[in-house]
């Protein structure tokens, strides 16, 4: 069974995938020149993808290089075919690649502005998000960290949804007692995100095992970054799913920083993708900036955890383009210029276009068109969902007990006393 890579010479030029029994096929991607000339400089690169004069960091991305030495990787099988993906799904996944940065960078703006009070992006991962939602189907469940709202953003929840969670209005489908950016939804199959880190990851691999016993014809997937492959949730999941062979696929996106914490600090073995090896889990390392290689490998874990009922794990290449949330100052521990240089030279949005373009299937009219109307759309949905009213207080202690204990009710007792003593302490479009 064969995975897609893209011939990439930047963040892959030093990657070869450990694959076991897996093979890999290379293909030219994304406006990114032969694979054979990864050696090219980087400052060419960088004027290839559009950067202008951003230079290069060196400390973060030498690192990388460093720690995932080619030499120390198998041999790969390289095949110049590539995924089979039509000019409708190639500019759906683009227009939705935009979507998931738009929204980011407005509700990231609307949080500055004080009008929300948390917010997570996924800048420099839009590919992993929207790639791997469009390889999967509505009947794979997805256990999220907090990265992925592309995913759900790609099964249908609305831009106004999104803005309903955030602002915790009487709309939301979490009924305001989420953190902003924790959404979950059961129409959509996806389950609601928590904080805690990797916890979802044991629950896609139980998941995955009911959907074996009932024999069904689907797998699920679990989203976590490098920082959850630390966790002792972690270890155990991939060592359940591949003792009870649990159709899951584990996607990690390794994009270098665990909010703080780089990589190097927190193991010393060669990235994420050999611990799945160690626990007998076929395991794959991808250019997570590629929007194909991402679409190919997750349509191929898809069909082998099916198909074979077993556990695929998938190590994604990325950079973390934006602070860890709206709570962290990430200038505090790397540099404004690594960081620069990602968003710039590396950006998957830029990549997947540039690529379209090549094809003949995107133009610059149809870009300026597709931006105008996110931003509209978007700013739009913040505007409404600001002025609905907040969920009643009754739903804080609903949902949980059939027949709710008396501290309970002493509690929502206490609680809507003291709002009718402090009003001005509450929001003004607040019901009790």
């Amino acid at each position: 069974m064969g995975f897609y890579l893209s011939k990439s010479r930047t963040v892959m030029h030093n990657l070869k995938p450990k694959l076991g029994s897996l093979g890999v096929m290379f293909h030219q991607s994304s406006g990114i020149a032969s694979f054979s000339h990864h050696q090219e400089s980087q400052s060419g690169l960088i004027k290839n993808l559009g950067a202008g004069s951003c230079n290069r960091p060196t400390l973060f991305t030498i690192w990388r290089s460093e720690h995932f030495k080619a030499e120390k990787q198998l041999d790969c099988k390289q095949n110049s075919g590539g995924p089979q993906i039509s000019d409708e799904l190639a500019v759906r996944m683009y227009t939705y690649m935009a979507m998931l940065q738009t929204m980011d960078t407005i509700f990231y703006e609307a949080q500055r502005q004080g009008r929300i009070s948390f917010y997570v992006t996924a800048i420099g991962e839009e590919a992993i998000n929207i790639a791997s939602a469009a390889a999967l189907q509505l009947d794979d469940p997805v256990f999220p960290q907090y990265r992925e709202s592309g995913v759900l953003l790609w099964r249908g929840f609305t831009l106004q949804e999104f803005a309903n969670q955030c602002f915790g209005n009487k709309n939301d489908n979490c009924k305001g007692r989420q953190m902003p950016a924790h959404y979950g939804s059961v129409k959509h199959n996806y389950f609601t995100v928590a904080s805690t880190v990797a916890t979802q990851v044991p629950h896609a691999v139980g998941a995955a095992y009911s959907l074996k016993m009932d024999r069904i014809n689907a797998c699920s997937i679990t989203y976590f970054g490098d920082g959850g492959t630390s966790t002792g949730d972690f270890h155990a999941a991939l060592n359940f799913a591949a003792v009870m062979e649990a159709p899951v696929i584990f996607f990690c996106r390794n994009n270098g920083w665990a909010i703080s914490t780089p990589v190097g600090d927190q193991f010393r073995s060669d990235g994420i993708v050999v611990r799945g090896q160690a626990y007998g889990v076929h395991s794959i390392r991808v250019d997570g900036n590629d929007a194909l290689a991402i679409y190919s490998a997750v349509r191929a874990a898809r069909q082998m955890a099916i198909t074979e009922q077993r556990p695929v794990l998938i190590e994604a290449l990325t950079y973390r383009g934006g602070h860890h949330t709206t709570s962290d100052d990430s200038t505090r521990y790397r540099s404004a210029e690594e960081i620069e240089w990602w968003r710039v030279a590396q950006c998957p949005v830029s990549r997947f276009r540039k690529w379209l373009e090549k094809e003949g299937w995107w133009n610059s009219d149809a870009e300026t068109e597709l931006r105008a109307s996110l931003r509209k759309q978007v700013l739009r949905a913040i505007q409404v969902a600001e002025q609905v009213e907040k969920p009643p207080v009754a739903d804080i202690f609903t949902d949980v007990y059939d027949a709710p204990p008396s501290n309970l009710h002493e509690q929502e007792t206490t609680l809507l006393e003291t709002i009718e003593k402090h009003p001005k302490e509450y929001p003004p479009n607040f019901s009790c």
